[in-house]
């Protein structure tokens, strides 16, 4: 069983990039503590500080999605979504203060109606184990370096973000589908 195609392979890849693109202006890899001022700007690396911030977020979601529904024995396939892409470049474009889309998506076949619910929950079941992960390790670390102490926060912050954000009992979001997916299954 091949767990990835080349095409989902290159799909996570360009959605990577396009979050670090989209990100770097918002999340900024301070240098020194300077920087945290409103320092120098280095933008190469800005663009791989907001890869190593964003990119486990979502990339470790949209996993999620797949493998509890390959664990399930589903079809399961992760795409990007380049219109949903586009529009958060078109948003960094034009530096937008808000960023809302859709990186991408994992499209899942022959799901009973408690599987939906399942496999929807284990994205935003990542964001919240990534956050309690960051947040443990930053009540808890005694010696981290200002670089590492904005890392996690900023870990923290978004991946609380995402579920949250996912979790809103809403059709297009993941919390729609637990809660429908809930619902179908009890009644």
């Amino acid at each position: 069983m091949v767990l990835f195609t080349g095409q989902e392979l290159l799909e996570l890849v360009i959605m990577t990039l396009a979050l670090g693109y989209i990100f770097m202006i918002y999340v900024q890899r301070p240098s020194t503590h300077l920087d945290l001022l409103g320092g120098k700007n280095l933008a190469w690396e800005d663009f791989k500080f907001a890869i190593l911030i964003t990119a486990p977020a979502v990339v470790l979601h949209e996993l999620a999605h797949k493998f509890a529904a390959l664990t399930m024995g589903l079809a399961a396939t992760f795409h990007a979504s380049y219109f949903g892409l586009g529009i958060g470049v078109l948003l960094r474009f034009f530096s937008s203060p808000f960023i809302v889309f859709v990186p991408g998506f994992v499209e899942i076949h022959g799901a009973t109606a408690l599987q939906s619910a399942l496999t929807a929950f284990m994205g935003p079941g990542t964001n919240l184990l990534l956050f309690l992960i960051a947040a443990g390790i930053l009540k808890r670390a005694k010696k981290l370096t200002q670089k590492q102490l904005v890392f996690l926060h900023l870990t923290k912050q978004i991946n609380l973000f995402l579920f949250l954000f996912n979790m809103i009992p809403l059709a297009p979001f993941d919390g729609g589908h637990v809660f429908g997916g809930l619902l179908k299954t009890i009644f």
